[in-house]
């Protein structure tokens, strides 16, 4: 019987079809490779075909990727259709929370609204705002920015600029937009934020980072470069370098070694290193801010070679 079906001529190019499209089709394309009407009901019934949407299918089962969800998603919601907001963020790669859903922006008015856990955006895609990416419609990385900013959310903002620059993604098109509600927040990021010095690599850096604004502490700059080494936090004005320690990347004995190099090389050029764990960050995030506001108020005589200029703390 297998045999058969690999050899059936309009099953290999239902095949081909959804090997294209991250396992999905819809019922139109069905059509067109010469499957329609009840013998599509059949092969749904015989779950060679599951209904993902309203006229949208997986081939073969049901169990899809997270580029399939996102293409059936799509294809529900018809012509014109492109995935966006949050979903297109993390289509391009962009640090974004989203849980379940799935956004999709439609053209116009017109376009019929899918189901399960798919949010439909009504609204028009200037020249250039579409595109694809792993041949999933998407907003562009420029009108995805502007669509994420009307969540309200600085940091993510923040970071997902971050990140767009570390991808070198294009972000041409990007400003604020009158009459969207996230265009003050955009203009005020644009304005006040330089892309890439936030650029976190964990969930334990975004957290130290977050400490240091609520405890209003003189910005860092964050995985940027000192003498030979990358550091997590530098304020070059004040010679201090803080490092946060994971016990994932710095628990073994090997990492123990090479870290205790890393600071007698750094603090024998000069520099301050402290090293903060995630147990205290998160069991005393009021010790820490109040031991980092004495380091940078501390007095410092720092060698006669300055450090390159960045924008933590002034003289």
């Amino acid at each position: 019987m297998e045999g058969k079906l690999a050899r059936d001529p309009v099953d290999r190019r239902i095949a081909a079809l959804a090997a294209r499209q991250h396992g999905v089709v819809t019922r139109a394309q069905l059509g067109q490779v010469g499957l329609s009407g009840t013998p599509i009901d059949k092969r749904a019934r015989a779950g060679r075909l599951h209904r993902l949407h309203r006229g949208v299918y997986a081939v073969g089962h049901g169990r899809l990727t997270l580029h399939g969800r996102f293409m059936a998603a799509v294809l529900a919601c018809g012509d014109g259709a492109a995935l966006s907001h949050g979903s297109a963020a993390l289509l391009w790669g962009l640090p974004w929370t989203e849980g379940a859903r799935i956004d999709v922006t439609v053209p116009g008015r017109g376009a019929r609204s899918a189901r399960r856990l798919v949010v439909v955006h009504r609204a028009s895609l200037e020249p250039g705002e579409a595109s694809a990416k792993s041949g999933i419609p998407v907003t562009s990385p420029g009108r995805t920015l502007i669509d994420l900013a009307d969540y309200g959310r600085r940091r993510p903002l923040e970071r997902a600029l971050d990140e767009a620059a570390y991808l070198r993604l294009d972000v041409s098109g990007l400003e604020p937009r009158h009459g969207r509600r996230g265009s003050g927040l955009l203009a005020q990021v644009l304005a006040a934020h330089m892309w890439g010095t936030t650029f976190t690599r964990s969930q334990l850096e975004e957290r130290f980072l977050s400490l240091c604004r609520q405890h209003e502490l003189p910005p860092p700059e964050v995985n940027q470069r000192v003498q030979r080494y990358e550091v997590d936090f530098v304020w070059r004005a004040r010679w201090l370098i803080v490092e946060t320690d994971g016990h994932a990347a710095h628990g073994t004995r090997v990492a123990f070694e090479r870290d205790r190099v890393r600071d007698a090389e750094l603090t024998a050029a000069g520099w301050r290193v402290v090293r903060m764990t995630h147990r205290r960050l998160l069991g005393q995030p009021g010790a820490v801010a109040a031991q980092l506001a004495h380091l940078l108020q501390a007095h410092w005589r720092a060698p006669e070679a300055e450090p390159s200029p960045g924008p933590g703390l002034d003289e």
